[in-house]
């Protein structure tokens, strides 16, 4: 048996990466093709401003958030989403209004984490959501974790989004300027480390507002 044999083994597939999970699943798991996530592997290790450790809880939380990122965004079952408990998960932004597992299959995180705003009018399906946000930054829109502040079962950490803004976002050219945001995570675990609640808190004006160049959309669309 080899040492990899091993790790996998002793490590659950949700914290084992991306790439595990993403070689774990079946094909009709996705909603479309395979997630490709070389811009990843290329352009992150250079732009980051953290190096965690592997063994660390700021490295095995980053993971974990990117594997459910990655559910999210491409798996189209939620009782095929192994970062989280689907039948106990919720989340919410800002104390807004909890959705559950269901909720963010239907309408996409982004709808989801960006809620109503006068730079991102309301109506975007999952599709056309995830279609603006990947149109304006073509090149990637990048997350880490910055810091741990408590561990399980109350996981309290600080991250990091950023990105290029290089394509146009809803009838905006691009400034070509590096957009980043910064916000505050609460997630309750259970005893295994899989998702059962996340609670963000951020600007959301701190990516919108530069992608409208400060105009509101609902305006700029008069």
């Amino acid at each position: 048996m080899t040492d990899q044999t091993i790790e996998s083994i002793e490590t659950p597939l949700h914290l084992q990466g991306r790439d595990a999970v993403i070689a774990a699943a079946a094909p009709e798991d996705w909603r479309g093709e395979t997630p490709d996530y070389h811009l990843s592997a290329t352009v992150m290790p250079a732009e980051r401003t953290t190096q965690h450790a592997p063994d660390s809880l700021e490295h095995i939380v980053e993971e974990l958030v990117k594997v459910f990122e990655m559910e999210v965004s491409h798996k189209k079952d939620p009782a095929k989403w192994v970062s989280l408990v689907a039948e106990h998960y919720r989340g919410r932004v800002n104390g807004g209004e909890w959705q559950d597992a269901q909720e963010f299959a239907r309408i996409g995180s982004y709808n989801i984490l960006i809620g109503e705003n006068p730079y991102y009018p309301g109506g975007e399906t999952f599709e056309s959501s995830h279609d603006i946000f990947h149109t304006a930054f073509p090149g990637g829109f990048f997350w880490e974790v910055l810091e741990v502040l408590a561990g399980p079962p109350t996981v309290t950490f600080k991250w990091r989004h950023w990105g290029r803004y290089t394509g146009a976002y809803k009838g905006h050219q691009p400034t070509g300027e590096m957009i980043e945001m910064t916000g505050i995570t609460i997630a309750k675990v259970s005893d295994d480390l899989r998702i059962l609640e996340l609670e963000h808190f951020y600007d959301n004006n701190k990516l919108l507002g530069p992608l409208a160049h400060g105009c509101p959309v609902a305006k700029s669309a008069e």
